[in-house]
């Protein structure tokens, strides 16, 4: 395993946490600090947090999906784009090309990050909600027939060149993708940049229209909107849209406040605190590095990174009474999410002055 890859390195967030892992054992540095790039600081260049909220109905089954960080813009391309690495990144449909592409990437000494549905990794229990959608993985090294990998499990887990190349080739839109670090630098990262971060942090919040690529009937589901639209559908007990209908079968209710719980609690569609607090630090980071610790600027982020430090306990206790045990109770998470709605709101605006 190479020396400057760590595995057990704590996270808050899965794609930010991970890519801080790999920046970091390819050498690539925050040229304000002339350090390895910290978890909050891409976290905040990927865009910072969010919010979307979702139910489906199905034959058998009634979906909640939450996302609390920057959603559904391009996350990972942001905080890749924006912190000056030189990326690059293949797709290919043949399995023969993506290994030998992915065994050349090792060679050069740093990891590679690749695609996969998980439930297709041997020592993962296959889960069709979760494995809709794709998980990037480090691959940190071969060794002979077998690669080791960082899934986020805290430690690397071997895998055979054969149950990788199935993992990697289950989804088709994600077939065979590959990313990896090269010499040399991309965007560089300046002040202008970090200021495009928080506005676009801030506008996605605080935005009444659908996010781009999105159909305009679905704005009330994202953003702020979304948190205000979700206290009401929790709080309705006749429309077809509340919740009091829409989870009135037990069964559909456990499956679905199971689903979005897991999803507020893990580390993969949110974090500690709905990502707040890593946010809160992205903001105190950029003004004490970028800004130099003083200034009218830095005085905005300051309290920014307050407000949303506060947050934090909001969206931890809205987690609990969504996991509560027994019947759910949606007046009191209704009456939290309106709380968070206003104070999200209170935030957003403290960004849009930075």
């Amino acid at each position: 395993m190479p020396a400057t890859y760590d595995p057990a390195t704590p996270i808050s967030h899965w794609d930010s946490g991970m890519w801080s892992r790999v920046l970091a054992a390819s050498g690539t540095l925050n040229p304000f600090t002339d350090d390895p790039f910290t978890e909050a600081m891409l976290a905040g260049l990927g865009g910072g947090i969010g919010f979307m909220i979702f139910t489906f109905e199905y034959k058998d089954i009634t979906t909640a999906s939450v996302v609390t960080r920057f959603h559904p813009g391009p996350y990972v391309e942001n905080l890749l784009a924006r912190s000056g690495a030189s990326v690059a990144i293949a797709q290919t449909s043949s399995a023969k090309l993506a290994r030998a592409r992915l065994d050349a990437a090792l060679e050069t000494g740093v990891p590679a990050v690749v695609r996969v549905v998980r439930g297709q990794l041997p020592w993962v229990a296959e889960d069709p909600l979760a494995d809709m959608d794709s998980l990037d993985i480090a691959v940190v090294a071969r060794d002979g027939e077998t690669y080791l990998v960082d899934d986020g499990g805290g430690h690397l887990e071997r895998i055979s060149a054969v149950a990788l190349a199935a993992a990697r080739g289950s989804r088709k839109a994600d077939k065979y993708w590959q990313a990896h670090v090269e010499p040399g630098v991309g965007t560089v990262l300046t002040r202008e940049v970090l200021r495009e971060s928080i506005a676009q942090t801030a506008d996605a919040l605080l935005a009444t229209s659908a996010p781009p690529g999105i159909p305009p009937g679905y704005s009330k589901n994202f953003g702020i909107a979304g948190m205000r639209s979700w206290a009401r559908w929790l709080a309705d007990t006749s429309s077809k849209r509340g919740w009091a209908r829409v989870f009135g079968d037990p069964d559909r209710a456990a499956a679905g406040l199971g689903m979005l719980h897991g999803q507020l609690a893990g580390r993969r569609f949110s974090g500690p605190g709905a990502l707040r607090p890593l946010y809160a630090d992205f903001l105190q980071e950029v003004g004490a590095t970028a800004y130099g610790g003083s200034g009218v600027e830095t005085s905005t982020l300051d309290d920014a990174a307050v407000q949303y430090r506060q947050l934090a306990a909001h969206w931890d206790d809205l987690t609990a009474l969504v996991g509560a045990a027994g019947e759910p109770d949606f007046v009191p998470m209704a009456n939290a999410v309106e709380v968070i709605a206003d104070l999200e709101a209170e935030a957003a605006r403290t960004l849009q002055k930075s």
